[in-house]
């Protein structure tokens, strides 16, 4: 009876042991699963950036065969529910405080100094009609556009010259920038809002003329055929176009 019990508990003692991983190896936990290398590589490019770079630029200094795109979208998600957010702003890519935290930061931030009403219905005229030149912007408000505001807008850097038109007196076009897209929140132009979120926001009292629409922005950064692009002039000197802004004449508002 007791040899036939010993017997018994060695061969489940042998069963056990050769049914369990060896103690040393039952203790590792499993490695954990690594972030690509490509990953952080583009993370501490946009950390070290002083502005957002483009998917280009990026490419550039990757392993060769690397998808940007789709490593980026990874990046985002992987930021989504951090304190700081992966964020598309226009063609290029940068690091941004969550939204829902932007009160963290409301005592660090510089009080900006606020548009006039012409430099914010210009701005608007630019960003839902460019490329557009002055005296398209002129036209549309009904009118002369006052001595400075375009100056103003160029400043903050939210609207640039794009080209010159193929008309007489070759006037500059105008185009908004990534600064305005970033300042404003948005990911592309056509993230503006259309006719009916600006009804549903108050902005209309409902009488409008029967054949009114709010234009569809383009984000095409390519010249139109009406364009021609601007001369070395235009671009060594920088703001320098300004100089062809302050002739007006008229009533100005």
């Amino acid at each position: 009876m007791s040899q036939g019990w010993q017997n018994t508990a060695c061969d489940l003692s042998e069963h056990a042991t050769a049914a369990s991983p060896d103690a040393s190896q039952g203790a590792e936990a499993p490695a954990a699963e690594q972030r690509p290398e490509e990953l952080r590589l583009i993370e501490a490019l946009l950390f070290a950036a002083k502005e957002p770079l483009d998917e280009k630029t990026l490419g550039k200094r990757l392993p060769p065969g690397t998808d940007v795109r789709a490593s980026l979208k990874r990046l985002a998600l992987e930021y989504a529910p951090r304190g700081v957010n992966l964020v598309q702003i226009g063609n290029t890519w940068a690091f941004r405080t969550a939204n829902d935290l932007a009160w963290l930061l409301t005592q660090e931030a510089v009080e900006p100094k606020k548009l006039s009403r012409a430099a914010i219905e210009t701005l608007a005229i630019i960003a839902y009609h460019q490329p557009v030149t002055r005296a398209e912007i002129e036209e549309i408000r009904g009118v002369a556009a006052a001595k400075g505001t375009l100056d103003v807008l160029l400043e903050t850097g939210w609207i640039r010259p794009r080209g010159r038109r193929k008309a007489p007196g070759r006037p500059l076009t105008f185009g908004t920038t990534e600064g305005f897209l970033s300042h404003f929140g948005l990911e592309r132009l056509t993230d503006l809002p259309g006719l009916d979120e600006l009804k549903g926001a108050g902005l209309f009292d409902g009488h409008l003329p029967e054949n009114f629409r709010v234009p569809a922005p383009s984000d095409d950064p390519a010249l139109n055929d009406d364009e021609e692009p601007l001369e070395p002039a235009d671009l060594d000197l920088g703001l320098a176009p300004r100089l062809d802004l302050t002739s007006d004449a008229g009533t100005c508002e």
